[in-house]
């Protein structure tokens, strides 16, 4: 088996199981156990052609050269092969017979659970001694998942792809392990599994931590069918979960839906839309969610034909639920007819439980001890829209003979005699999928924040971050994705998920996931490599229902190296660790190539739309600046492709007076930061200290030209160079903030006295020029710096595209053809 050379560290934290190592130190007492080969030997054409890697020596062991990485200025490694005299079909041990392919417990150490094989061949080596090559299996808590495999069913294993040879008294016993159809319905997938001691579905890989479908052989393949369609038609018709493994099950949509959770100003959705219309799929920002209203506001400038809600996560989720119980109640699932009488609301208002039925017959005119009558429900949410305390399920209401400045919420209990009304908004909104049901989403996207993990919070919950209410979001939009079903999920998050608490969140994400028989991938990605100049690594999650392929991650496409940024765990989930020579990567871009077009704008520039004035000076420029239905037809050409007449968002934060007179006294050269104010020594250590020779400057304000936060901060170390620092053109800049105060970060124009405008840190996370943001300054500046970089959800929606058609294999990475900006080609779906 290959082990990790750093395998003390990362055997614990990346690869959790190291069968070989922990084996040898097995001391089995074999003096009275029948231990033995039965029956004759293969002949030894058959063996040496089933296992050449065998019979290439007559030493004890062949030392073979194995492929190294092919990373630059890697060597080739060797690896020892046990040699054979001969191979057997069947073994005899302690009096019972095991075959090829027959599982078995394999010893452990003292005080831990044996392990688990598949024992795939059976040899006696050139020592004598007899051997068996064993396929691994691995319980949850072997995996990733770790703390968290109390989420897994117990019975349930992950076949490996290690396989190594282990001394045959090394088993103890059989186990008998099923191989099970995945199922995305737990309860069908439950009645599927026979009698057995465990259960596999999925095998796991080390490569990017991922949990897979088993490829199978034809046979096993046409019994997985057969179990898949085995769903009982109790469970498809008319109920939730059923239209859910329906709407799965179903031919591939022409057009597929996207639920963005947590959208912000929807960069994540327009990057993995744009790109997977490139792949050749029409991939439609449906619905998005988000609690701040500025970024809510944006997301419909861009994105007409989206249902933005600006709402929590948790009450959407329980918005869902609710919604979900409403269309049963009026038995909406699988039917296009209302009903007459279906109804039967969970409650009513006390005050009207003796009221008669009006003498006209009309159920649902009007409300209760109230002369106002209802025309029309308008909207639906769950919390608190009239800010009573009272959270629930309301209905916007427009009264009969008033506007709609007169419209108000009201709880659905209020509206208990207004059933007909209640009837038509519920089987409209159903119709037009105002909110969506189980099978309704195929991807939903997002990125639920964890603050909780954030090395800014002084009181962390190291020993359980799920009960730290800033950390509660990521079991929100898990629960959405347990409700809803999709066929895809992407998570995205900050690395620290990985950091905190050995991973703690990490590895509850993706044990999350496989819980709901998901298969999940998960990668880290650097802007920068994808034709950003930007540090800023993040994590993806990938998730993949059992009839989908799993995406892959896209390869890098520009050369930068951001490996102080990875930690060091989980060093080899970074996609871009193992580079070859097929992924041809162009040379990073720097802040010139992104933003030296822009026009000059001072600190006190209040115009939010502008002219540009100028030309586009490289290809990054010319392609940002294109429309963004222009983007998808983007070619190496784009002289004559139409670009956006008009520049959004061009406006820094306005820096007060004390600040912007410190600034415009920082040089305008590389490096330059506070350090090279007047007062200011930076000692041989790189610390600063107060100059003696000179008395402290002052500003015409009375306050201090330096301030005492630039000298003592970073934990009053003084050698932080970050305030008031000025960026310069040739440099890759960390990860755009959501702040853009000077105080702390190094945020100053190269040029220009004041810090980059909204535009251009929204240029550093590759959103197009003419995707408009909405809000106060500051509050522009949040919802470009929590954005996913735009041209890593590009390419992330690419490798969708790929996988959703069938086009990608099972190799966790592959290359793209898109490098940002230049988008090479678009399918025959794209172009209509």
């Amino acid at each position: 088996m290959a082990t990790k050379s750093k395998e003390s560290e990362n055997d614990e934290l990346i690869s959790p199981l190291v069968p070989t190592k922990r084996r040898k130190n097995v001391n089995r007492d074999t003096t009275n156990s029948d231990v033995c080969f039965v029956g004759k030997p293969l002949p030894d054409t058959e063996a040496s052609d089933r296992w050449p890697h065998r019979y290439q020596s007559k030493s004890k062991v062949k030392r073979v050269e194995v492929a190294g990485s092919k990373e630059e200025g890697s060597k080739s490694e060797e690896k020892e092969v046990l040699q054979a005299r001969c191979h057997y079909t069947q073994a005899m041990i302690d009096g019972s017979i095991y075959n090829l392919n027959d599982d078995a417990y394999v010893q452990a150490e003292d005080g831990k659970p044996n392990y688990i094989a598949r024992i795939i061949e059976l040899f006696e080596g050139i020592d004598r001694e007899l051997y068996f090559t064993a396929q691994w299996f691995y319980r949850a808590e072997d995996t990733v998942i770790k703390d968290h495999a109390e989420l897994i069913d117990k019975r349930r294993v992950f076949l490996s792809d290690i396989k190594d040879e282990n001394p045959l008294n090394c088993i103890v016993s059989k186990v008998k392990i099923a191989l099970v159809s995945p199922n995305v319905d737990l309860v069908t997938k439950e009645k599927t599994i026979p009698p057995c001691d465990l259960y596999y579905d999925m095998k796991y890989s080390l490569s990017y931590l991922t949990f897979a479908n088993i490829v199978i052989d034809n046979l096993e393949q046409s019994k997985t069918e057969r179990s898949r369609s085995s769903i009982s038609s109790d469970t498809k018709s008319n109920h939730p979960i059923g239209d859910a493994i329906v709407a799965i099950e179903e031919s591939k949509k022409s057009e597929m839906t996207l639920l963005d959770l947590y959208s912000g100003c929807g960069a994540m959705s327009t990057g993995l839309s744009i790109g997977a219309v490139i792949s050749g799929v029409k991939l439609l920002p449906r619905w998005a969610v988000d609690i701040n209203p500025h970024a809510c506001e944006s997301l419909r400038l861009n994105h007409a034909k989206t249902e933005v809600r600006n709402e929590a996560a948790e009450d959407f989720l329980a918005l869902l639920k609710a919604w979900t119980k409403l269309c049963e109640d009026f038995s909406l699932f699988g039917s296009d007819q209302l009903p007459e009488q279906n109804f039967d609301l969970e409650r009513a208002d006390d005050n009207d439980n003796d009221e008669e039925e009006d003498d006209d017959g009309d159920e649902g005119s009007m409300v209760p001890d109230v002369d106002f009558e209802v025309q029309n429900l308008l909207a639906v949410c769950y919390g608190d829209p009239n800010k009573i305390k009272k959270p629930g399920l309301y209905f916007k209401v427009r009264w009969k003979g008033y506007g709609s400045s007169e419209d108000t919420w009201e709880p659905i209990e209020g509206l208990s005699q207004c059933k007909e009304k209640l009837k038509e908004f519920v089987m409209k909104g159903c119709k037009s999928k105002i909110l969506p049901l189980p099978g309704d989403v195929d991807f939903i996207c997002g990125g639920p924040p964890c603050q909780g993990v954030s090395g800014f919070n002084r009181f962390r919950n190291q020993e359980a971050p799920l009960d730290d209410v800033k950390n509660r979001q990521l079991l929100v939009f898990m629960d959405i994705i347990e409700h809803l079903k999709p066929r895809y999920v992407l998570m995205e998050n900050v690395v620290d998920i990985l950091k905190f608490a050995g991973g703690f969140l990490g590895r509850y994400a993706i044990g999350r996931l496989v819980s709901m028989n998901y298969q999940a991938r998960l990668g880290m990605m650097a802007a920068g490599s994808y034709g950003l100049p930007q540090f800023r690594m993040r994590v993806f999650l990938w998730g993949a229902c059992p009839t989908e392929k799993l995406p892959q991650y896209p390869l890098p496409t520009h050369k930068v190296n951001a490996r102080k940024f990875i930690p060091n765990e989980f060093e080899e989930i970074h996609v871009g660790s193992v580079i070859d020579e097929h992924c041809m990567l162009q040379e990073a871009l720097c802040l010139e190539n992104t933003i030296s077009d822009l026009p000059p704008v001072t600190n006190d520039e209040s115009e939010d739309i502008r002219k540009y004035g100028t030309t586009a000076r490289t290809e990054f420029q010319r392609y940002i600046r294109l429309k963004r239905n222009d983007m998808v037809t983007y070619m190496a050409d784009v002289q004559s492709v139409p670009q956006t007449s008009m520049l959004y968002d061009h406006r820094p934060l306005k820096l007060s007076k004390d600040d912007l007179d410190r600034v415009c006294l920082i040089p305008k050269k590389k490096g330059a930061n506070f350090r090279d104010l007047p007062g200011v020594l930076v000692g041989p250590d790189n610390k600063v200290e107060w100059d003696p020779s000179m008395e402290r400057v002052m500003l015409p304000s009375g306050k201090p030209l330096v301030p005492e936060y630039a000298m003592s901060f970073v934990q009053r170390r003084g050698i932080s160079t970050k305030p008031f620092g000025r960026l310069w053109w040739d440099e890759i800049v960390p990860t755009v903030v959501t702040r853009a105060e000077p105080h702390k970060k190094t945020l100053l124009h190269p040029l220009q006295d004041r810090v980059l405008t909204i535009r251009e840190n929204a240029r550093l996370q590759g959103f197009p020029d003419c995707y408009q943001l909405s809000g106060p300054v500051k509050e522009r500046y949040i919802q470009v710096g929590n954005a996913v970089a735009f041209p890593v959800a590009l390419a992330l929606g690419y490798t969708f595209g790929l996988a959703c058609q069938g086009l990608s294999n099972d190799q966790p990475v592959t290359t793209v053809p898109l490098k940002f900006p230049n988008c090479l080609a678009r399918s025959s779906l794209a172009q209509t």
